[in-house]
């Protein structure tokens, strides 16, 4: 690791001037890709800003059809909410698959959607969900936010304050899981909402993650399992590594999608 200089602001304001002043600064949220790479020596910042002391980036709040969580929100502060498992189970269900415990008690929110790996889970949950994403300078739709894998539409120095996530009619996650790091091979979410169904996959595509228009528009003529026969992503679009070819990612999506769909038309 190389050498660098430590802040630790208490508000954002704090952390944008820090951000404005100091030379090649990284805000470090849960940490979980920046301080492994930096150990490795892959990522040396002259700077890092550090958000943990920043106690309005934290908290979750329902206001209106909408539930907002601060960038800050740990993943199991999410799954234990009483408000997101009343007003969004499935948002719920999936922060508890994030991981391990030891993760979900130290990764956050915002920092997953602003390192956007493509092997994350909450990007499926934004973009299905049409969530909004809060930013110390604007507002974000969560369609232009994601951009590429490890890429979105933030500019320097921004800082993610929250996310804000419409309330479902019905929604589910379905999650097929490395059977040790528990990223997701695959991981698909439906939501169906007053103006019709978006389906978000996470895990598999070759540009990180995307949306099936397909799966969407035969969703929204019959929310059923069945609806989706016959339908399939392109594998040439689709990752291919050691842990699983483009064809069974492929095929993936296609089972992954039946099971968010039985699971949210369960739920009445």
């Amino acid at each position: 690791m190389y050498a660098f200089d430590y802040h630790r602001p208490t508000s954002v304001k704090e952390a944008a001037n820090l951000a404005g002043q100091a030379e090649d600064a990284k805000f470090l949220a849960g940490g979980h890709t920046l301080l492994p790479t930096m150990k490795l020596r892959l990522a040396g910042p002259a700077s890092l800003i550090d958000l943990g002391q920043v106690a309005e980036l934290r908290g979750i709040e329902r206001s209106g059809d909408a539930i907002t969580v601060g960038a800050m929100t740990k993943h199991a502060e999410v799954a234990g909410s009483a408000d997101v498992r009343a007003a969004i189970p499935a948002l719920a269900e999936l922060a508890e698959l994030i991981g391990d415990p030891h993760v979900r008690n130290r990764g956050t929110i915002g920092g997953s959607v602003a390192n956007n790996d493509p092997a994350a889970d909450y990007p499926a949950a934004c973009l299905a969900l049409n969530a909004t994403i809060v930013t110390d300078k604007r507002r974000i739709a969560a369609d232009d936010f994601f951009q590429g894998i490890f890429t979105t539409a933030l500019d320097e120095g921004e800082i993610v304050t929250q996310v804000s996530f419409p309330i479902a009619a019905k929604a589910a996650y379905a999650k097929f899981r490395n059977p040790a790091s528990r990223y997701a091979l695959v991981g698909v979410f439906v939501a169906k909402h007053a103006d019709g169904v978006r389906v978000a996959v996470t895990g598999a595509g070759s540009n990180g993650v995307f949306r099936v228009p397909e799966m969407e528009e035969a969703l929204g003529r019959n929310f059923a399992p069945e609806a989706l026969d016959g339908i399939a992503v392109p594998e040439d679009e689709m990752n291919s590594d050691i842990h699983a070819d483009s064809a069974y990612r492929a095929h993936l999506v296609g089972v992954m999608a039946r099971r968010a769909v039985e699971a949210a038309a369960a739920r009445g």
